[in-house]
């Protein structure tokens, strides 16, 4: 009897319809889960992550409240001072290596006192060696490009000494700076071109220890003025002569 049922058309029928829903079930849900893209015309939202597929940090977009700490391979590490909104990018091994951010700062009663967005790009495993920078200190405003190097150390040796450094007592911290400092040579400040506080605008190039080499000013009367300096800082050459120097 049952496999005089089973053979029937009517069961035949039946299995093959069964057959088609779940081939159609399949489909479906096998494409829906391969897909998983979605169209929004608004998002809100406190902190975008973007990683690679095993988990490695690349970009972050995020408010003030949920800013990052500062990223090394991949490894995340306190960042007490970064109270700014903005993106942050990260090379192939998830540590930081650039960023735009910006932000406000306001004294004790809440005012306002001054406003700054930085663009910067980081050397590998390094600090900023380029930056843009512009903004406002009170009522002077300021706008700026600068180029440094970065000394051949990592730049955790340094996280490391500032979270050392900041538990000594405040009258010992420059001292510890300055013997880091001796250790980790290198950081420098190499070209600076911008628009000063005063309104005027200057170039400033400078050697491997970061020392003015050549100086180009426009004052914020106009007049010009360009000067040479050895490493001593003394101006061995300037145009206009100025009244008085020995040519």
């Amino acid at each position: 009897m049952l496999t005089r049922f089973l053979s029937s058309r009517r069961f035949l029928a039946a299995y093959s319809c069964c057959l088609t829903v779940v081939l159609c079930l399949t489909v479906f849900y096998g494409f829906a889960a391969v897909e998983r893209r979605a169209t929004f015309d608004e998002i809100t939202v406190h902190r975008i992550n973007v990683v690679e597929p095993d988990g490695t940090i690349r970009l972050i977009l995020s408010n003030k409240a949920n800013a990052p700490g500062v990223y090394i391979r991949n490894k995340q590490y306190p960042h007490p001072t970064r109270q700014v909104a903005g993106l942050l990018f990260f090379d192939d091994q998830g540590t930081e290596d650039g960023g735009l951010v910006y932000g406000l700062s306001v004294d004790k009663a809440g005012r306002v006192t001054g406003s700054n967005v930085h663009l910067s790009f980081d050397k590998y495993m390094q600090d900023q060696i380029f930056t843009v920078d512009a903004g406002q200190e009170g009522k002077s405003t300021y706008s700026t490009l600068t180029m440094q190097d970065r000394g051949d150390y990592s730049i955790q040796e340094a996280l490391e000494a500032s979270a050392r450094i900041s538990k000594l007592p405040e009258d010992q911290r420059a001292a510890e700076w300055k013997k880091f400092a001796a250790t980790h040579p290198g950081d420098h400040t190499r070209v600076v071109l911008g628009r000063a506080s005063d309104g005027g605008s200057v170039l400033r190039l400078k050697d491997m220890e970061g020392r003015d080499r050549i100086v180009l000013r426009v004052a914020p009367d106009g007049t010009p003025a360009l000067q040479m300096l050895d490493a001593e800082g003394k101006v061995v050459g300037e145009m206009p002569q100025a009244a008085g120097r020995p040519r």
